[in-house]
């Protein structure tokens, strides 16, 4: 990986991170095509700086992890679906995230649905998130370990389901990013450390250069999001994700398969 890819890859992620498009599906995309996909840095650093949009939300809200105890128990809650899930089926994730006709297809799938959320959930005003709310967002979150299907797309339907207004149901994923995306970002160094893998200097600024332009550019995309959610939905990130898992489903089947291993 160049600094070239390492500056799109984190825009990438910055700009799809928490919106309802798959930011795995992707960085998966763009990796592959850059050709590095298979390389163990580029699997790293496509975790590793999800840390700098955690740190976005937490400058955004900073104020509200200053409310109670209560806030984190609901983060807990609806955090332990996922980490069960994922430990159990750690392989399976790992074999699915190299496979880029899943994420074609999952994009397609979410697509449809995002087109159909606002009409299936019209009049949700909820503004309050109980602790079986909470549960629930995170057993969709658990949909989202499937590439391309989309983390934040996974959870903020999910709390519509729940009767939470779009905006409450976003930010609430935003704030269930934290502890998913950390743990992830945790267990990933991990492997890598266990499994004897050093970064050297160059790795480590392409992981800070990554991390600051990630959080820079999520920052922008969370605003925008929000103030464009809240006033016409979910149809255009429908629309966009049918297009792009037709055209790699195109490419992949009628021009070049696409391989990531």
């Amino acid at each position: 990986m160049n600094t070239i890819q390492a500056i799109i890859l984190a825009i990438i992620e910055g700009l799809t991170e928490f919106l309802p498009v798959s930011s795995t599906g992707h960085m998966i995309i763009a990796s592959s095509f850059f050709g590095i996909a298979h390389e163990d840095f580029t699997k790293l650093f496509t975790i590793v700086i999800q840390l700098g949009t955690i740190l976005s939300v937490l400058v955004l809200y900073y104020k509200r992890f200053f409310q109670s105890v209560d806030f984190y128990l609901k983060m807990l809650v609806a955090f332990l679906p996922a980490v069960v899930l994922g430990l159990t089926l750690n392989d399976f994730i790992d074999e699915l995230l190299e496979n880029p006709v899943v994420v074609a297809i999952s994009l397609v799938i979410g697509g449809f649905i995002l087109l159909k959320v606002d009409e299936w959930f019209k009049g949700s005003d909820e503004t309050k998130v109980t602790y079986m709310t909470a549960f629930k967002i995170g057993l969709f979150q658990c949909l989202a370990m499937i590439p391309g299907t989309s983390r934040s797309g996974a959870t903020i339907v999910g709390g519509m389901s729940q009767k939470l207004s779009r905006t409450v149901a976003a930010e609430f994923s935003f704030f269930l990013a934290i502890p998913t995306m950390l743990g992830a970002t945790l267990k990933k160094s991990y492997d890598y450390y266990k499994a004897g893998y050093v970064l050297t200097s160059e790795e480590v600024n392409l992981l800070v250069i990554g991390n600051v332009i990630g959080f820079i550019v999520a920052i922008l995309a969370i605003k925008s999001f929000i103030g464009y959610l809240s006033k016409n939905g979910f149809k255009l990130f429908g629309y966009y994700r049918i297009a792009i898992g037709l055209i790699l489903l195109i490419i992949h089947f009628f021009i070049k398969p696409l391989t990531i291993i």
